[in-house]
């Protein structure tokens, strides 16, 4: 089921929940994954419209749908964000996306007691290091994606499907007993708290 839209807009992403509810007849997890990133050569080139744009697609779009899927979720439920090593250990050219992902661990770690306490609801995050994405080859020069990966133990990026078994845990019973923790998935780099 496709549900296309800008979720940089509230009113998308709160269409975004209900056509889901609708048409699933339920929620049970939520996967706030989309992200915006591009390169900068730092705070004086930064445009406001640039930093604006990627707070709301990337920050404001998970508490917009966060905030609209609570009340429909059972306790038993699985709330899944997906932060990055960047949020730890930011690189200069790219420190406004690395700013957003330190907000979505904040995010993570800041509401899951209560969401647990008040609605049985489970809230962790996947930390990813250098993966092999669309959002990679979109922002990278040939030169940049040639070295994507050569600074971990592995020297490569990690492919999206070595992601997948962490975001299945998490959102499975089998993790019943943890919230508020950020599952790393670096590569062996280090910086993930």
């Amino acid at each position: 089921m496709l549900l296309p839209g800008d979720i940089s807009h509230e009113g998308v992403c709160l269409k975004l929940v209900n056509d889901a509810i609708e048409q699933l007849g339920g929620l049970d997890i939520l996967v706030n994954n989309a992200g915006k990133m591009g390169k900068t050569k730092g705070i004086l080139d930064t445009t406001t419209e640039r930093f604006d744009s990627l707070m709301k697609t990337n920050v404001y779009s998970l508490f917009w749908i966060t905030k609209a899927a609570i009340p429909h979720m059972k306790p038993g439920a699985s709330i899944i964000n997906t932060t990055s090593i960047q949020g730890y250990d930011p690189t200069p050219t790219i420190f406004d996306y690395a700013m957003t992902k330190a907000a979505i661990a904040n995010f993570t770690k800041g509401l899951s007691t209560p969401l647990m306490e008040e609605h049985g609801i489970r809230i962790n995050a996947i930390a990813p290091g250098p993966i092999w994405t669309p959002l990679q080859e979109a922002d990278g020069s040939e030169d940049k994606l040639k070295k994507l990966g050569a600074s971990t133990p592995f020297k490569r990026p990690g492919q999206p499907v070595e992601l997948a078994p962490a975001y299945v845990l998490l959102a499975s019973q089998e993790s019943s007993y943890t919230t508020g923790e950020i599952y790393g998935i670096t590569g062996g780099m280090t910086g993930v708290a």
